[in-house]
């Protein structure tokens, strides 16, 4: 017997037992952080990284529909990440395809496309456009994909959204500074509609946001682990879920 994996099992099985449903986040956000740091240490190619990232998501996810989450958003490609060199970024932007094909396949979540697809290349905003549609009728697990996303240009796109359409209605800049609050730019966000995320989690010990969600986060319950995110198991997800359950949430106050 493997003793180490035995207790593992034993220690995830009782994680899961004392998990109350009722107090679990609706919506949960993942910065998907250390798969480059992860191939390094591998000896491996930084693409076997994101490659071994891109199945720890669909395992992840496997594990969010278990436990009942309602709303996952994946933060798999920045603004900033588009910038990289070609030779890093290409088999990048493959793994992502990939991973959207697998994420569109029968039985998957509904997925909606959360970023800048204009700055993206065609082929790659053609394929989320696609899943979107085609996902949009499923029921359960809904998974946003964070690409070609950053967190000040989801903020600059809103407002500009937001002039644009009250100036073709005929408002001044003067009335609409003058009824402006949070609400209007929160309906002009990438997740319109949906619920700010409860929980943010980072792996890879990096203890910052990066832009992830900045308007959404106000009042999110922030979760760091220290493993790379292909080496992050149940277990550090059943843990980030009692850290969560056990704090007590102020939402400003």
């Amino acid at each position: 017997m493997r003793w180490p994996g035995f207790l593992y099992g034993l220690y995830e099985r009782r994680l899961s037992r004392e998990l109350n449903v009722l107090k679990l986040p609706a919506h949960i956000g993942v910065l998907v952080d250390g798969n480059r740091r992860w191939a390094k240490l591998a000896g491996a190619t930084t693409a076997h990284g994101h490659q071994a990232g891109a199945d720890k998501i669909h395992e992840f996810l496997g594990w969010c529909r278990e436990i009942g989450i309602q709303t996952v958003t994946l933060y798999m490609l920045s603004t900033d990440n588009l910038t990289r060199p070609e030779a890093e970024l290409k088999p990048l932007l493959d793994i992502i395809q990939n991973t959207l094909a697998r994420l569109g396949e029968e039985g998957g979540p509904r997925v909606q496309p959360v970023g800048a697809v204009e700055l993206l290349p065609a082929d790659l905003a053609a394929t989320l456009a696609e899943l979107k549609a085609k996902t949009a009728g499923r029921e359960g697990l809904h998974v946003n994909v964070a690409v070609g996303y950053g967190g000040r240009r989801e903020i600059v796109d809103a407002v500009r959204k937001l002039l644009l359409e009250e100036g073709a209605a005929g408002r001044s800049p003067e009335d609409i500074a003058a009824s402006l609050d949070d609400g209007d730019i929160s309906r002009h966000l990438y997740t319109s509609g949906q619920p700010d995320p409860d929980l943010l989690i980072r792996t890879s010990g990096e203890q910052r946001l990066s832009g992830f969600l900045t308007w959404q986060s106000a009042y999110s319950e922030f979760y760091f682990c220290e493993a790379l995110w292909p080496d992050f198991r149940r277990v550090d997800f059943l843990r980030a879920l009692r850290d969560y359950e056990l704090r007590s949430r102020r939402f400003g106050s």
